[in-house]
């Protein structure tokens, strides 16, 4: 670019991050910035966005999984890659199906009155008004994917695929019925999955319940349990077959109580004998580890439930219908009448909720379709192990190791009505015929044969397993697919390792002889300042929408991504974001300053071929950074991308270059003022382009308002800008000097503060025995010295003059005359009066704080408030000390 001189225009005072923000949302998806070109040879760079819920609403965890994926997104189109991030959305089962029911509900409606085809009417009809919100939400992030190609799992062309994946493992032996447990919900009626399932711990008891010898009454066992209620369908007590109080008794029958049914004792090590009486009821229907004991034992399984949680036919007739708390009070009851309730012991207990019904989930006995997980996990597995797909950090790898090894077969149905009914119809004599449609069913039954398909449909996690290739176009062997997958990273978070990653990893690996992705870097959660988790109960959230409302989008991503180190929970606070917002803030400030001195980027400007040390210096540490941030974004080390543009802007850019450009600026020498301004357009052009991916909005709106306009050019987006190249200096004189310059300015500054000397108030300087290298440098920069560091003149001396104050700056020692500066005794009492007032706080805060009382019932907050303060008056003192030692020298 070449200035036309044109300044029709002017910055704004400050940033309005919110007229900024709705603007560029617009242009961004208006110029489709995040769409993909198939057509292109570039090296794809994909990214499958984990679809939210359509139900779903912003929270924290969203921000900083979608803020990384779109960092990483820009960063690698502007570095010349083909960019896919692929957006969507997910049905999300139970979630939409709970709200319908809600609303049916409302007007007094039963799904069951309305019927199916009704039902799915008005789901589909609240997707399409109300779904989606969260899309909407992410756009406000600044999020941009390639919003045409956003799909739903249950659009017309996922359901193909998840049709042809239901068939083909069915085929394949891998998708069967079987009679196991589940994870049931009471008052929805269905199978789901661990991950709705929320553990509540709660306050409970643990009954001993006396069971007796069959043969002899006299004689018994004595079994601890906290579910009385499900004795009723016990069909086995377990001890360990090392126990020597039990051992004799392994084979024998006991009588259960209620039912007075005969149940074998059997011996199994998943009775603990460190546990309650040693001896525990097998209730295989009921208990997911008495299922295990119960198949290793051939014992029957006795479902007492019915779908609903009341009790069934297989109990009593006096049980029947109750409630399972109305069940266990009668069993206690019965107990104690009959005298075979031992005791009682309060105990704490895992309760197991569903997350949206919150009621308490079932262990459940009932036939479903399930997936032959280990056989599907075995090349998933093996995938990892050799590397094709590597989990940042490593360490996470085993988690997914852990689970894969020991995966247990896959419920793929529920109960419901809202997801991809199962392709699977039944002929009057219960024959299965699976089939991608009615019509072929039909001809796999023959003619006449009346067939009626399956109502449940399949878990949600079933068809997003599908995401990283349907998205694409699976099953047509599309050119999508062909560029597009395997994807490139999956960013996501730890808690659904076992729920999605792995089940993608292993249909990508079935069905597409590749793993789904390259990497998968897994963030840590997001948590509050002071490392609790968020949690609506606590009272602790901070709502994404609102911190951005408040400071800007920009302030949020970086402090998002400046925290955002792998292995590591992010304590995000307010505090945090605001100084984010401050360092917005600064960025456009300089701006003001750049345009104030009319610079504008040459095309033709050289970084080789800067002569002034200072310019030099600068950009030799613009490539130093750029190096970092490129690498530590390469590598999910977003916390030092973040960092290393912080201190190059903070600490380098704004508080040094741009303080030592001014008096450059005045300079008599027009060489020097032109080649200054040029690098100052130049370093913070660049700048801009490497901020991007994290701060998108100020840096769309300096480089269209300000850089485009500067240069005549109409604006176009940053977005679409190539990665500048890092440049090319010779800097080692350079840097070596401006470092002793900025330590030497940083020296003084320091002494004068600790005297008390008004910052601005111009001082001179002694350079004690000087070598003649260290008065050259000192000649060279006397301009810089003078305009930023307030010295007056530096001047050799054999020795320190007697009332000065030495600095010593990498091995030279300098002497501040203080003659007329301060009043030496004024100031040694002043010191020491404030030296005593801190003193006296760190006392009465150590007291506090090595108080047992305090630290037992104050609240945490509390404390840590009280703790940083008692760091801040040691610091505070610290820096007393050192000034009245100063003063003491003199």
């Amino acid at each position: 670019m070449a200035s036309n001189g044109a300044r029709e225009y002017m910055l704004s005072k400050s940033f309005d991050a919110k007229s900024s923000e709705a603007k560029w949302i617009s242009l961004w998806e208006a110029d489709k910035l995040g769409a993909a070109d198939v057509s292109t040879s570039s090296l794809p760079y994909v990214i499958m966005m984990p679809p939210p819920n359509v139900t779903g609403t912003l929270h924290m965890g969203h921000a900083l999984t979608m803020s990384l994926q779109d960092l990483l997104t820009r960063f690698h189109r502007m570095a010349g890659r083909n960019t896919l991030w692929q957006p969507g959305m997910d049905h999300a089962g139970i979630a939409v199906q709970a709200i319908v029911d809600a609303k049916l509900d409302s007007e007094n409606i039963r799904k069951e009155d309305i019927g199916r085809s009704e039902f799915l009417r008005r789901s589909w009809e609240w997707k399409e008004e109300s779904g989606g919100t969260i899309t909407r939400q992410l756009r406000s992030l600044g999020a941009a994917p390639d919003w045409g190609r956003e799909r739903f799992t249950m659009d017309a062309g996922l359901s193909e695929a998840v049709k042809k994946v239901f068939v083909s493992l069915y085929e394949e032996g891998l998708i069967y019925k079987d009679k196991r447990l589940v994870n049931w919900d009471t008052k929805l009626e269905t199978a789901i999955s661990d991950l709705e399932v929320e553990q509540k711990e709660t306050s409970g008891h643990l009954w001993h319940l006396r069971y007796s010898l069959d043969g002899d009454p006299k004689k018994s066992l004595v079994v601890a349990t906290t579910r009385p209620e499900t004795m009723l369908g016990d069909t086995g007590v377990a001890v360990h077959p090392n126990d020597e109080r039990f051992k004799h008794l392994i084979g024998q029958m006991i009588r259960l109580p209620i039912t007075g049914r005969l149940i074998p004792i059997v011996g199994d090590e998943h009775a603990d004998p460190e546990k309650g009486s040693g001896a525990v009821k097998i209730t295989p229907a009921h208990d997911f580890n008495d299922f295990e004991v119960g198949r290793r034992h051939d014992l029957p399984m006795i479902n007492i439930l019915n779908r609903d949680g009341t009790l069934n036919e297989n109990t009593p007739k006096e049980y029947r219908g109750l409630s399972v708390n109305e069940a266990r009070k009668a069993v206690l009851d019965q107990a104690h009448n009959e005298g075979w309730l031992e005791r009682v012991e309060e105990h704490t207990l895992q309760q197991p909720i569903g997350d949206r019904s919150k009621t308490v989930v079932e262990p459940y006995l009932t036939e479903q379709w399930f997936a032959d997980a280990a056989t599907l996990a075995k090349p998933a597995i093996r995938a990892v192990e050799s590397g094709k797909t590597k989990f940042v950090p490593d360490t996470q790898a085993k988690i997914y190791f852990e689970w894969m090894r020991n995966i247990q077969p896959w419920c793929i149905s529920r109960q419901l009505w809202w997801g991809h009914q199962i392709p699977a119809w039944y002929d009057e004599d219960g024959n299965v015929y699976v089939a991608h449609d009615e019509k072929s069913a039909q001809e796999k039954a023959g003619p006449g044969v009346r067939l009626e398909q399956d109502p449940d449909v399949l878990d949600t996690w079933f068809s997003s397993a599908l995401w990283p290739f349907s998205t694409l176009g699976w099953p047509e062997q599309t050119e999508e697919l062909k560029a597009y997958y395997p994807g490139s990273v999956l960013v996501t978070g730890h808690d659904i390792i076992f729920f999605w990653v792995a089940r993608m990893m292993m249909m990508g690996m079935h069905f597409m002889g590749d793993v789904p992705f390259r990497e998968v870097y897994i963030h840590a959660l997001v948590r509050d300042e002071t490392g609790a988790k968020m949690s609506k109960s606590k009272g602790n959230i901070i709502d994404p929408l609102d911190v951005s409302d408040q400071f800007g989008t920009d302030a949020l991503r970086f402090t998002l991504a400046a925290m955002a180190s792998p292995g590591n929970d992010l304590k995000l606070s307010t505090d945090r974001v605001e100084d984010s917002r401050n360092f917005v803030t600064k960025i456009w400030n300089t701006a003001k300053y750049i345009e104030l001195k009319q610079c504008s980027i040459d095309s033709s400007f050289d970084p080789g071929g800067v002569s002034h040390p200072l310019n030099i210096w600068i950009l030799s540490e613009l490539a130093s950074a750029q190096v970092k941030i490129e690498k530590a974004i390469e590598t999910y080390y977003f916390n030092e991308a973040a960092g290393a543009l912080y201190h190059f802007t903070w600490d380098l850019f704004c508080p040094w270059y741009l303080e030592f450009t001014k008096p450059l600026l005045s300079s008599e020498h027009e060489a020097i003022v032109t080649e200054t301004k040029a690098t100052l357009a130049f370093a913070f052009g660049q700048l801009i382009h490497l901020l991007h991916p994290i701060m998108p909005f100020v840096t769309e709106e300096l480089w269209a308002g300000y850089f485009c306009k500067a240069n005549g050019e109409e604006p176009g987006l940053l977005g679409f800008r190539p990665w500048p190249e890092a440049p090319v200096v010779n800097s080692a004189d350079a840097t070596e000097e401006l470092g002793f310059i900025r330590e030497l300015i940083t020296a003084v500054r320091t002494a004068k503060a600790d005297l008390s000397i008004t910052p601005g108030m111009r001082v001179k300087l002694m350079v004690i025995t000087p070598t003649e290298l260290v008065m050259n440098c000192l000649d060279r920069y006397d301009l810089l010295l003078g305009f930023v560091g307030r010295i007056d003149e530096i001047t050799k001396s054999d020795s320190a003059p007697s009332g000065s104050v030495t600095v010593v700056v990498k091995g030279v020692t300098f002497a501040m005359p203080l003659q007329g500066l301060i009043d030496i005794a004024s100031e040694q009492n002043r010191l020491a009066k404030e030296r005593e007032k801190v003193e006296a706080n760190i006392e009465k805060l150590n007291r506090t704080l090595k108080n047992p009382s305090f630290l037992e019932r104050a609240p945490e907050e509390i404390v840590s408030k009280q703790q940083n303060e008692l760091t801040s008056f040691n610091q505070e003192l610290d820096l007393l000390k050192s000034a009245e030692n100063r003063l003491k020298l003199l």
